[in-house]
């Protein structure tokens, strides 16, 4: 989005807020489609960005849910409930059945437990929910998924759980992969894996939903042609793995943060011990990037001025309105005239900033978020909340 469109947004959005491009959004979707072809599905991680779910592209053929929440996301928006894979390490007898009068497309299970659930839940509903069996991480395990022997168990006994159907694997081992390499290995051990399981246990893995974790570039000069020329180094290694299994991409993080903003108000300006500081509404409770660190790194950064000068440009640090020497945005940031009343425009935080921020730190208020479109213009979608409102204890 050009800074002129984001300025002549700027009254109907104040600050902080957070702006979610549209057509940035689609554009990604419909780029991470060329490159991995008609054959390979793609899901969204509505965890990365809830907001978005409303006008999901039409390239997008699942949706991954992880919680009672998101679920409840997923029925206010009218979301097509046969398109969720319901997944999640913690999934309770509550967070199940609710799901299963949902109707769900498809369930997870990363434990014995979750499958017990689930094809209790099918059974006493006269129905078979189709499952995904998650593995474990092969480089040594984590919370997440079970083991393979446990996997290859649960396959064995198969015929003992008549309200679920298992018809794959769930693969995810986590994010920021920024090379072919780690990502390649994976493949090949969910090929060999599901070859294994053909010859020793007689089942055919239908489906497999593998999460790439495919790293976003924050702060790079030249983020999107990194991230296309990712794309296209890790294309032909997925499409060897959609030959033997109905394949399903999960990501999140790579499809929303290039299409977010978020604007914060300068409030305040001091210069101290020869470093000089801008203190914005915001702050770390409202904006994360992924391998941020107290402000060492810096983001593209948008200035809206809010008048014009011929000055020079100098480093700034940027500081938030929280209470800890750690709220640092950016340490030595170069802008001209940096006065209080400019407004600075944070770059690709389309993903986890509105969600993952210690938002109700300092009873702090939580952004407004909107979303643009060039068809349907802007449209508000959560106005400013206050924290203090739900934070106040009853009397």
């Amino acid at each position: 989005m050009k800074i002129d469109k984001i300025r002549e947004l700027l009254p109907s959005l104040g600050t902080p807020s957070y702006l979610f491009d549209l057509d940035a959004f689609r554009k990604r979707a419909e780029l991470v489609k060329q490159y991995f072809g008609p054959q390979i599905g793609l899901c969204f991680s509505i965890k990365a960005n809830p907001f978005l779910l409303g006008r999901l592209p039409e390239v997008f053929d699942k949706i991954e849910v992880c919680s009672p929440g998101e679920l409840t996301v997923c029925e206010r928006t009218g979301a097509d409930m046969s398109t969720i894979i319901f997944s999640g390490v913690n999934k309770g007898y509550a967070d199940v059945e609710r799901a299963a009068d949902d109707n769900v497309g498809t369930f997870t299970a990363e434990s014995p437990l979750h499958l017990a659930l689930i094809n209790d839940a099918g059974i006493r509903r006269g129905k078979v929910f189709d499952l995904l069996l998650r593995v474990t991480d092969i480089k040594g395990g984590s919370q997440f998924g079970m083991s393979e022997e446990c996997t290859l168990d649960l396959i064995r006994r198969r015929d003992e759980f008549k309200g679920v159907r298992i018809v794959g694997l769930h693969y995810f081992t986590g994010t920021a992969k920024r090379k072919a390499k780690p990502i390649e290995k994976e493949c090949d051990y969910l090929m060999e894996l599901t070859a294994r399981i053909r010859d020793e246990l007689g089942f055919t893995v239908e489906r497999i939903e593998y999460g790439t974790g495919l790293a976003v570039d924050y702060f790079s000069d030249n983020a999107d042609a990194e991230e296309e020329e990712r794309l296209a180094s890790i294309s032909g290694k997925l499409r060897e793995l959609a030959q033997v299994a109905a394949l399903t991409v999960e990501m999140g993080r790579f499809f929303a943060a290039p299409c977010g903003y978020y604007l914060t108000k300068v409030v305040d300006t001091k210069t101290n011990f020869d470093i000089n500081y801008a203190i914005v509404d915001g702050g770390m409770n409202q904006v994360k990037y992924n391998g941020q660190l107290q402000g060492m790194q810096i983001p593209e950064i948008l200035h809206l001025k809010a008048r014009e000068t011929d000055a020079e440009a100098i480093p700034w640090t940027l500081c938030g309105s929280i209470c800890t020497t750690a709220d640092v945005l950016a340490r030595n940031a170069m802008f001209s005239d940096l006065q209080i009343g400019d407004v600075l425009v944070f770059c690709r935080t389309g993903a986890y900033s509105c969600m993952e921020g210690i938002s109700t730190f300092l009873s702090r208020e939580m952004p407004v978020i909107a979303e643009y479109s060039e068809k349907e213009g802007l449209r508000i979608l959560r106005e400013m909340l206050y924290s203090d409102e739900f934070n106040t204890p009853k009397r």
